[in-house]
């Protein structure tokens, strides 16, 4: 600590270049920390989504092909079927199209039997279940748009097929729930789409519970074998492998995240070596001076890694607490089941530990072959 003062002093005779550093460190590590959060991201979704009973029904030929809304009463009346419940995707935009959002329409008849592990209130159920227009909020959402219980809200579509919905919120959805989603009644969106066009809304899929957790595969099976060589063939999964598959769409774009963060960390520390031997190679006299004072090598050398380490470090603080704040209050609703993505205290910590490898090995070889360089040649040739 004695020392802190010196390495300080040292740091500030070019401030260019030490902030040009930070900001070169800040950016790549801001890259890492980002896009290291996505397979974090990727846990959280199925981790929540594993300890599910419910199963997932959607058409064989892919989420973009709805299910005949007739199937339901069918899958109802199933052995060890507890209850079943439709789903409409609605997709709609509070003021902005930036302020899109997950929300859906679902049906009321066991809807609180489905989703009983959501965490809502049974005050909550009951008013959902009383008003035509109610709604269940995710509390993401009700702190991002500042949402109160009791608030009325208007959604427009993002499907031309599709209304304007006026909704009133009775409650939140609990800690099990996807924290950023809407809910409301799928009877209430029949009516509205009914006015508009005279057409039914698009069942994309349909949430199934089965009676006890040895009875999933069976129900999964006789679903998809009693609907099959229909005009639209089931596919059941369970809610894990349902997130599963779909998140493996994003399969690509992880491992060119991955590929993308590498290459921005070494090549950010290929620069800040090339900096930190032209600072050196310009301190050599002083270098020199120190060690002819009684300076031993050693000393020498921690100092020349203290000042890299301190400017890889502040850089490093910068680019984490940058991604942490924007990732926290960024709207990443393109990002499907992916946008909670948030930087995760283990990524944080692996981006400091890169930091400070980088301002390690980059002043290294420099600082190693300064402080072991023969003083009368050194002084001699400048």
């Amino acid at each position: 600590m004695k020392f802190l003062f010196l390495i300080v002093k040292n740091l500030t005779r070019n401030k260019r270049r030490t902030i040009l550093t930070i900001v070169s460190i800040s950016v790549s590590l801001f890259i890492f920390s980002a896009l290291a959060s996505l397979p974090a991201a990727v846990d959280r979704v199925l981790s929540r989504a594993s300890s599910s009973r419910r199963l997932v029904v959607h058409n064989k030929a892919g989420l973009a092909y709805g299910l005949p809304p007739s199937y339901l009463p069918k899958i109802a009346v199933m052995p060890h079927v507890e209850a079943a419940v439709a789903q409409c995707w609605y997709g709609g935009i509070y003021h902005e199209v930036s302020d899109q959002f997950p929300n859906w329409a679902l049906d009321l008849a066991g809807v609180e039997k489905v989703f009983s592990d959501w965490g809502v209130s049974q005050e909550a159920w009951d008013q959902f279940k009383k008003q035509r227009r109610a709604c269940l909020v995710g509390p993401e959402t009700m702190k991002r748009f500042h949402f109160s219980v009791g608030q009325q809200i208007m959604l427009r579509p993002a499907f031309p097929m599709y209304p304007s919905v006026q909704l009133e919120i009775v409650g939140t959805l609990g800690s099990k729930a996807p924290s950023n989603v809407l809910v409301f009644r799928r009877d209430y969106l029949e009516e509205a789409v009914k006015a508009l066009n005279g057409e039914t809304p698009f069942t994309d899929t349909m949430w199934v519970m089965p009676d006890s957790d040895a009875a999933q595969s069976r129900v999964g099976a006789e679903i998809d074998e009693f609907f099959a060589n229909s005009s639209a063939e089931t596919q059941t999964e369970t809610e894990k492998s349902f997130f599963a598959s779909f998140l493996e769409t994003y399969r690509t774009i992880f491992n060119m995240a991955e590929l993308l963060g590498a290459v921005v960390v070494i090549t950010i520390g290929l620069v800040a070596a090339n900096t930190a031997a032209m600072s050196i190679r310009e301190r050599r006299s002083e270098i020199a001076v120190m060690r002819a004072l009684g300076f031993p090598s050693k000393t020498i050398l921690s100092l020349l890694l203290a000042e890299s380490v301190l400017i890889a470090l502040v850089g490093g603080t910068v680019g984490c607490a940058a991604a942490f704040v924007l990732l926290k209050g960024a709207n990443l609703a393109a990002m499907g089941p992916l946008n909670v993505m948030r930087v995760s205290g283990l990524v944080l910590a692996e981006a400091m530990i890169i930091a400070a490898v980088i301002g390690l090995l980059s002043a290294l070889v420099p600082a190693q072959s300064a402080a072991r360089r023969s003083i009368v040649e050194t002084l001699r040739q400048l």
